[in-house]
């Protein structure tokens, strides 16, 4: 059976999984498991979900699993194996090629796997003692300190705080805030509330959970985790996909939830987490993109500034812009968006004009090569290779294959390292 599932793993590869340098697929063209999420049995669908929600959650970490998870994940979809089966099939497989398990590779796959099985599971119970105990089943084996909780105080650079910290909860009351406000949250009554009184609640009780950070590492996984069940002792059946597709985003919004920096006008705000769970419980299609998230409020600004219609201004990501002129506005939107990419990358004010320049005329999807550059550009080829070295360098561009040599395309903005 092994060998097999490593054939087929080389075939999810090459149907669409992208290698990552962590060995893993990283954003994989099609979703693996859409075909069972479109036509799969009412079972295979929850376990469909359970697997994407165990496989996307990696992503708050920067991680990604292996495509050898994939391929057994989909049996246990079929339902050739079991759960129990797939764990015994992973941990062989990274005790037979521990080689394979490097950047973390090998966490990915054991703790989706996990995830998965947590999630495929009825028993829950809201207590302390349930949050301890899904953090041990998730990392034993993995972090040391798996279930225990942290014995000293941390901070964590965060990208969209432009690597300030949140302030976690302190190391000698960690248990103590935890019971507290798993107290409030129990003795909180929703009888009455509208649904966007009930969302914006659940949004406050899960940014608070998470602000705590009970552990060394694992903190967002867990939390995910822990939620996702309460939800469902609510009656809240949980579409996945925003966790499979958006967990980065999660994070992020868990982030601005919990930072305030007075002195810079930067305000706790929940409208980002509020956005992914009308998503996650409501299947709403609110736009989520990280970019939107940062305290710099550049984007914002740019398109406060750009977008009015009749004196009212437009949010792209709460609106839909389409107008009679075929799209422009959409994608000014889009252009808006990458200039401030282009900033944070930290190019020169040239190099930074000349992104631009060529994005307006690329856009994300356009293919173009070093010809095209100095045409639009005007400038020779020598100062057009070193600006198509550097634009790589700040992960503004990648080299497309497939197409001829020396040809690329603009990239969306990637997270810069892993958090938990």
């Amino acid at each position: 059976m092994g060998r097999n599932t490593q054939t087929s793993a080389k075939m999810t590869l090459a149907a669409g999984g992208v290698m990552t340098d962590r060995g893993g697929i990283g954003e994989p063209k099609e979703d693996p498991f859409a075909h069972y999420v479109r036509q799969g049995s009412p079972s295979q669908r929850a376990l469909t979900a359970a697997w994407q929600a165990g496989i996307g959650l990696q992503a708050v970490d920067g991680l990604a699993p292996s495509p050898y998870l994939i391929t057994t994940a989909r049996s246990s979809i079929e339902g050739e194996i079991t759960l129990d089966e797939v764990q015994c099939l992973v941990n062989s497989y990274y005790q037979q090629n521990p080689q394979r398990g490097v950047n973390r590779v090998e966490e990915a796959d054991k703790v989706a796997t996990r995830v998965a099985q947590v999630l495929s599971e009825d028993g829950f119970v809201f207590s302390a003692a349930q949050y301890l105990a899904i953090h041990r089943r998730l990392f034993a084996g993995i972090y040391p300190q798996a279930g225990k909780v942290r014995t000293y105080n941390i901070s964590k650079q965060e990208w969209v705080l432009d690597a300030d910290t949140v302030t976690y909860g302190n190391a000698a009351d960690l248990m103590v805030t935890l019971e507290y406000d798993l107290a409030l949250e129990r003795a909180f009554s929703y009888r009455g509330l509208s649904t966007a009184e009930i969302i914006g609640h659940l949004v406050s009780f899960v940014a608070r959970l998470w602000q705590i950070h009970l552990f060394d590492e694992g903190n967002t996984r867990t939390t995910a985790v822990f939620f996702i069940k309460y939800l469902r002792t609510l009656g809240f059946t949980v579409d996945n996909t925003a966790f499979s597709k958006h967990a980065w985003y999660f994070r992020n919004a868990l982030v601005r939830a919990n930072y305030e920096n007075l002195t810079a006008g930067i305000h706790e705000t929940n409208e980002y987490l509020v956005k992914f769970l009308r998503n996650l419980l409501l299947g709403e299609e609110n736009q989520l993109k990280n970019r939107y998230l940062h305290i710099s409020g550049l984007v914002s600004t740019a398109q406060n500034q750009a977008f009015e219609s009749n004196g009212q201004e437009v949010f792209p990501e709460t609106e839909d812009i389409t107008s009679a002129d075929n799209g422009t506005l959409s994608k000014q939107q889009d252009i808006v968006s990458k200039t401030q990419d282009i900033e944070w990358a930290g190019l020169s004010p040239i190099s930074a004009r000349h992104a631009q320049k060529l994005f307006d005329s690329f856009g994300n999807e356009e293919v173009f090569s070093r010809s095209q550059v100095t045409a639009i550009l005007g400038i020779t080829p020598s100062p057009a290779s070193e600006l198509l070295r550097k634009l790589p360098a700040a992960s503004l561009i990648s080299k497309v294959k497939g197409k001829g040599k020396g040809k690329y395309r603009f990239t969306p903005l990637q997270p810069e390292g892993g958090a938990n």
